[in-house]
């Protein structure tokens, strides 16, 4: 999902990584018990360059008139809103998300919508079974939240199935600085600051601020998750490192031909 702390997308295959719960229950629970404040924590303790990295992201996308386009993940619609303000007439934008609680947030921020298009429609589905036809959507995109799937090849490969042939597929996530002095500062906050600060104005029994440094240790980051896009069967697969590499945003494009990896 979408945003500067955990974005919410459990999933139904096994968890990945050493020790991190990433089960159904306790994920959806947690971003059930933060949903609240989830905005306002997001902006805090990111000092509201959250939105700054949204909007580099945005311009990222190719859209054109009459395609919609979908954003998984999408959590209180950041993200997702943002493509619908932005886009041609006439795309109709979806965000689709595992928690409720989240959704609920998101359908209240909704705008009227631009000239030829429906109210960005947000819609509870798991990102590993995501409930559209295949070639449909001009750019899927997902904001902080593949690293919450459990499974994220099968995450990648439902953003590819669903993209039109063509299209683009855009992930947003954190990622670990490597310059001396930033890396062991942001070390230090991530795993001794925000998580005491987000329990203090967000309280949970779920640990949600402890998870977020856990699992941004442990997932993919740089060429080691544009291998992954590849090996999903994405192709021209690009990242741009933002705010000297706390963030980085990956592009991918589904092949126009029909044929899979490997093939």
């Amino acid at each position: 999902m979408n945003n500067t702390a955990v974005d919410p997308e459990p999933a139904t295959a096994p968890t990945q990584g050493h020790g991190i719960d990433k089960s159904n229950a306790r994920v959806q629970e947690m971003f059930r018990q933060i949903a609240p404040r989830y905005d306002a924590m997001n902006h805090l303790l990111s000092m509201n360059v959250d939105r700054y990295w949204r909007f580099r992201a945005v311009r990222k996308l190719n859209l054109q008139p009459g395609i919609p386009a979908l954003d998984t993940c999408t959590g209180t619609g950041d993200l997702a809103l943002s493509i619908a303000k932005h886009a041609p007439e006439g795309v109709d934008v979806v965000g689709s998300d595992f928690c409720n609680a989240m959704l609920e947030i998101a359908r209240d921020k909704r705008l009227p919508p631009k000239r030829g298009a429906k109210p960005v429609d947000f819609i509870e589905a798991d990102s590993q079974a995501l409930p559209f036809p295949s070639d449909v959507f001009q750019c899927v995109t997902v904001a902080f939240g593949l690293r919450n799937v459990a499974d994220t090849d099968l995450g990648l490969r439902e953003m590819l199935r669903v993209c039109r042939p063509g299209g683009q597929m855009l992930i947003l996530e954190f990622s670990r600085p490597t310059m001396i002095g930033l890396k062991q500062a942001y070390n230090f906050y991530f795993k001794h600051i925000l998580p005491r600060l987000g329990q203090l104005f967000a309280r949970n029994d779920k640990s949600a601020y402890e998870y977020l440094p856990e699992s941004v240790g442990q997932f993919p980051d740089g060429k080691a998750l544009a291998d992954r896009m590849e090996a999903a069967g994405m192709q021209h697969v690009d990242f741009t490192p933002l705010t000297f590499g706390v963030a980085t945003i990956y592009v991918g494009q589904k092949p126009i031909s029909s044929e899979g990896p490997g093939e």
